[in-house]
C-alpha cells in the first residue's frame, strides 16, 4: 500500500526520521576541524570549549592618557592646595594602554595636570615636563586596567555548541587562542527536478517555469550553518533523477531533493527514494508541504571512488515539494533540527508573542495549519493579519511577521481569538537562561560548561553570598551560591536564608565541602604560613567584597586571633571573585588574600591550606520544581561531572546534592 495514502501526524514523520538517523550513528555532531581565528570563523559552532590561555590584559594597564604616579604620593592635594610631583621618580607620562611602571598604582588624566619646567612655569611639551602639578587626590588603581579586568586565564570564555558572533573572536584572541574547534559544515546537495524548469535569467516561454527554489533553499541552508550545493536541473526521467541522487550521496550529507514528491504521473521521487534506499515517510498531514517525503538512501561510491573521509554509509534524503512555500516551510521544518544536530547547537525556535486574530479563517481538519501572518501593535493589542495562503505565493513569505499554527484537529480560528505566533523579527531567547547571583566560584564555569551539553545556559553574577540571597529576595535570580559561616553554630547559610528570606520558600542543596586559604606567591617568598602573618606592614594582603562568604570567614577568624581589619595591610583592597584575588598576586599587586586552591593552581600559584567549609546551591522552591532546573539537579548526580570537580584541587563532593533545608 503507498505509504503518501496515509499522511501521518507532523510529531510521528519527524520521530521516524530522526530514529532512523540515529540508529545510523548520525544524530550526532558529524566532524569537527581546527580553523585560523580570523573573520572566517564568524557564524561557525564551537565544537569545543573555549578557556582562557591568558589573562587579559597580561598586565597593569593606564586605562587614560595622563601621569603614573604612587597614589600615596598625591595624598593631600585639593582644589586650593594643588601638589607638584617632579618627573621621572615620582611620576611619569603613559598613553592608554600603555603598561604601569612597577612602583605606580594609579593614573592622573593628562587633563586634570598642569605640566610645568624646571622653572615651575607652564611647559610647552606637556607630555615630557619636569614637574606636574594637580588639584586633587588620586586613589589606588584609579584610570588603571589592573591584570586580568576583562579575562583571567582559566576561565571559560565560551561553551562548546556556541555559535560565534563577532565580539566573540575578540574574546578568543584575547584569551590567547590563534585558532579554535568548530563543528565541520554539513554538505547539502539540492536537486531541483522537472522538465518544465527552466534557469534564471533564462528567456521564458508558455509553460517554462523559472527555477528559483534551488537559490531559496541554498540560503536557508546556508543560514542553518550548512555547506550547499546546487545541482543543475534534472529532467523528469526516473533514471536520470537516480543517477543525480546516487552522484549527489557520494559527498554530501544530506539530499533535498526538490519537486516529483506528489503522486503523478511523472513525480519519481518516492520510486526514486525506494529503489536507493528506505522509505520512510511519504505524505505529512501539515500545510503547506503535504507531500513530504522523508528516507534514507544507501552511499555506494563507484569502482574508482572512495568515500569522503568522515562520511556516513548511508544519507538521509529529503524529498520536497515544488510549490515555493511549502519547499520554504519543509526546510524549515525537518531538516534545521537535522542540521543542528548535526553542528552541536540548538535547533532554532522562533520567538512567540501572544497575538489576536483580526478576522476568522479555516483550516483543513487533521493537519497543522502554518498560516503566515503580519504582525502589529495597535494600542495595547499585538494583532494578527493573514497573509494569502497559497503554497506557490513566496511573497507570503517575504510579507509575513510571522506563523501561526493551527493545530489538526481544530478547523479554524475566530476572529479576536488569542493565539501565539512564531516570529519571524528577531526576538531574545531567555527562556533557556539560569540566572546565578551569588557567590564566586571555579565550579560555576565547569557548570556552566556541563549545562550547555542539557540545552541550558548559565548566566553567573559574583556579588556575593549575602548579595545573592537580597537577589532570591528579589525575584532577580533563579538560584545563589552561598557559604555564609554562622559563627555561633558553625552551620552554614540557613541562618542568613531565615534572616534575608523569612518569607520565600527555598531548597537549601549542597555543593561541594572546599579548602580556603591564602594565595601567595610562588616559592611563598614572604613566608607567609597563617592569618597571624597579616598583622602588620609587611604583608599586602587582598581582600574579597563585602559581604562575600570568603570575608566573612576572614572576619570570624580575624576575631577569634584578636586582630583588627585595622593591623590588616590592603583590607580595604577587594575583588569580587577567587580568580580576581589570584590576579593580584600573581600581580605583584598584592602578597596573599583569601580564597580557593583552584584559583591559585589556576594562575601557577602557590596555596597555604587553613580552612574547610560548605559551599551551598539557595535556590526558591517555585524554580526548583521548574523544568528550566531540572537539568541541574540531573547534573548534581552526574558522576562525569563531580569527577571533573573531584579533579580540580581542594573540593570533595561528598554532599553534592544533598538537600539541607526545604522550607
Amino acid at each position: 500500500m503507498s505509504l503518501y495514502l496515509h499522511d501521518i501526524p507532523l510529531a510521528q514523520a519527524k520521530q521516524a526520521f530522526h530514529d532512523a538517523l540515529q540508529q545510523a550513528g548520525l544524530w550526532q555532531v558529524l566532524a569537527s576541524e581546527t580553523i585560523p581565528l580570523d573573520e572566517n570563523a564568524l557564524g561557525r559552532v564551537l565544537a569545543e570549549p573555549v578557556w582562557a590561555l591568558r589573562s587579559s590584559p597580561h598586565y597593569h594597564a593606564a586605562a587614560m592618557d595622563g601621569f603614573a604616579v604612587r597614589a600615596v604620593d598625591t595624598r593631600g592635594a585639593q582644589p586650593s592646595a594643588p601638589a607638584t610631583l617632579a618627573l621621572p621618580d615620582a611620576a611619569q607620562y603613559v598613553d592608554t594602554g600603555d603598561p604601569l611602571p612597577d612602583w605606580a598604582n594609579a593614573v592622573i588624566p593628562i587633563e586634570n595636570v598642569e605640566s610645568l619646567d624646571e622653572n615651575e612655569s607652564i611647559c610647552v611639551d606637556v607630555r615630557r615636563p619636569a614637574f606636574i602639578r594637580f588639584r586633587a587626590a588620586a586613589v589606588p588603581w584609579q584610570h588603571v586596567r589592573p591584570l586580568g579586568e576583562d579575562i583571567v586565564a582559566t576561565q571559560l570564555v565560551l561553551p562548546s555548541g556556541h555559535v560565534l558572533r563577532p565580539y566573540d573572536l575578540g574574546a578568543i584572541a584575547a584569551s590567547g587562542h590563534v585558532s579554535v574547534s568548530v563543528a565541520r559544515p554539513p554538505r547539502v546537495a539540492i536537486l531541483p527536478t522537472g522538465s518544465e524548469l527552466v534557469p534564471i535569467g533564462s528567456e521564458l516561454k508558455r509553460g517554462d517555469i523559472l527555477e528559483y527554489n534551488s537559490l531559496v533553499l541554498a540560503a536557508q541552508v546556508k543560514a542553518m550553518g550548512a555547506t550547499p550545493t546546487r545541482f543543475p536541473i534534472t529532467p523528469d526521467d526516473f533514471e536520470s533523477i537516480c543517477a543525480r541522487v546516487e552522484e549527489a550521496a557520494q559527498t554530501h550529507d544530506l539530499v533535498l531533493l526538490n519537486a516529483g514528491s506528489s503522486a503523478g504521473a511523472e513525480d519519481f521521487s518516492s520510486r526514486v527514494v525506494e529503489k536507493l534506499g528506505t522509505l520512510l515517510v511519504h505524505g505529512v498531514a501539515v500545510r503547506p508541504g503535504h507531500p513530504v517525503i522523508l528516507g534514507v538512501i544507501a552511499r555506494r561510491p563507484k569502482a574508482d571512488e572512495a568515500i569522503s573521509p568522515g562520511s556516513k554509509e548511508i544519507v538521509p534524503i529529503i524529498g520536497v515539494p515544488g510549490y515555493p512555500v511549502s519547499a520554504a516551510l519543509t526546510v524549515d521544518i525537518f531538516a534545521e533540527e537535522v542540521i543542528a544536530r548535526w553542528l552541536g547547537r540548538r535547533p532554532a525556535e522562533l520567538p512567540l508573542e501572544s497575538v489576536t486574530m483580526t478576522r476568522k479563517v479555516t483550516s483543513p481538519p487533521g493537519d497543522d495549519d502554518f498560516m503566515r501572518v503580519a504582525i502589529g501593535r495597535v494600542g495595547d493589542r499585538v494583532l494578527a493579519a493573514p497573509i494569502a495562503r497559497g503554497a506557490g505565493v513566496i511573497t507570503s513569505l517575504v510579507r509575513a511577521d510571522g506563523l501561526v499554527l493551527i493545530p489538526g484537529g481544530a478547523q479554524g480560528l475566530e476572529a479576536r481569538e488569542q493565539v501565539q505566533a512564531r516570529l519571524y523579527r528577531s526576538k531574545q531567547e531567555i527562556d533557556r537562561t539560569i540566572f546565578c547571583i551569588g557567590s564566586h566560584d571555579v565550579i560555576l564555569d565547569l557548570m556552566a560548561q556541563f549545562l550547555s551539553d542539557h540545552e541550558r545556559r548559565l548566566v553567573s553574577a559574583n556579588v556575593g553570598s549575602q548579595g545573592g540571597l537580597l537577589a532570591l529576595k528579589r525575584g532577580e535570580a533563579h538560584l545563589a551560591g552561598s557559604h555564609l559561616l554562622d559563627p555561633e553554630t558553625g552551620d552554614y547559610n540557613v541562618r542568613y536564608i531565615r534572616q534575608y528570606l523569612p518569607d520565600l520558600p527555598v531548597r537549601l542543596v549542597g555543593l561541594v565541602n572546599r579548602e580556603q586559604g591564602l594565595i601567595v606567591r610562588r616559592g611563598n617568598p614572604k613566608g607567609i604560613r597563617s592569618l597571624q602573618d597579616l598583622a602588620g606592614a609587611e604583608i599586602a594582603f587582598i581582600n574579597r567584597q563585602r559581604g562575600a562568604g570568603t570575608r566573612v570567614l576572614l572576619d570570624y577568624h580575624l576575631q577569634k586571633m584578636g586582630i583588627s581589619p585595622d593591623d590588616v595591610r590592603g583590607y580595604s583592597d577587594e575583588e569580587y571573585t577567587h580568580l580576581g584575588v589570584a590576579a593580584a598576586v600573581a600581580s605583584g599587586r598584592a602578597d596573599c588574600g583569601l580564597g580557593i586552591p583552584a584559583a591559585a593552581q589556576a594562575l601557577e600559584l602557590d596555596f597555604v591550606p587553613l580552612f574547610h567549609e560548605r559551599y551551598d546551591l539557595v535556590i526558591p522552591q517555585i524554580y526548583a520544581e521548574s523544568d528550566l532546573l531540572a537539568p541541574l539537579f540531573d547534573l548534581l548526580k552526574s558522576q562525569s561531572f563531580q569527577n571533573a570537580v573531584r579533579a580540580l584541587p581542594g573540593y570533595d563532593t561528598a554532599i553534592m546534592g544533598q538537600v539541607y533545608l526545604e522550607a
